[in-house]
């Protein structure tokens, strides 16, 4: 999911393992310092059980866990390449710890610029345009990552808006005294 706010987490339903932990730079100075890197299997939990000692069940929560996990590790990711330089920092994620005690990735964001760049709408029309390509990156964006894609929309609508409005006055400079101004918003 792509946020402009870092306080937006994606949610899972809970289970009886759900356990989510933002790893997001505002982590609990109380809490043990998490790696964001880990990847389902490279678990820091001391009590892990073994594959054998798990229920048919398990297993499969197990395996819905790494499917999910992947899902939401190559969708952050597809949105991190596509941001490019207006990507604050890399990718947060919730966790769900799973039977076996590994912690697997089951929600994410990445943080992006949003802002206009003032004062100059052709650099903010570019950056609508990298928004909107970071907010579609992924190949199922999520209701979240349609609304930044809309809101980069509006953004590029009213950059263009400005350059258009610029332009003609540029244009109408000598040319007050026939009433051609044209007033263009969006």
């Amino acid at each position: 999911m792509i946020s402009s706010v870092s306080t937006n987490r994606s949610t899972a339903p809970q289970s009886d393992y759900l356990q989510i932990q933002s790893l997001a730079p505002e982590n609990d100075a109380n809490q043990p310092a998490q790696n964001p890197i880990l990847k389902p299997g490279e678990s820091q939990a001391k009590d892990d059980k073994k594959v054998g000692e798990l229920s048919e069940g398990d297993l499969n929560v197990i395996r819905e866990l790494k499917q999910r996990d992947s899902e939401v590790r190559a969708h952050e990711a597809a949105h991190l390449a596509a941001a490019g330089s207006i990507a604050n920092g890399g990718a947060s994620f919730s966790y769900q710890q799973g039977p076996d005690g590994v912690r697997y990735a089951i929600g994410g964001e990445v943080s992006i610029d949003t802002s206009a760049i003032s004062g100059d709408p052709a650099a903010t029309l570019r950056k609508a345009d990298t928004i909107r390509r970071a907010a579609l990156a992924p190949a199922q964006p999520s209701g979240a990552d349609l609304q930044a894609a809309a809101s980069a929309t509006v953004m590029a609508a009213q950059a263009l808006a400005e350059l258009l409005q610029k332009k003609l006055a540029s244009q109408n400079i000598g040319n007050d005294q026939r009433g051609t101004k044209l007033n263009v918003s969006a």
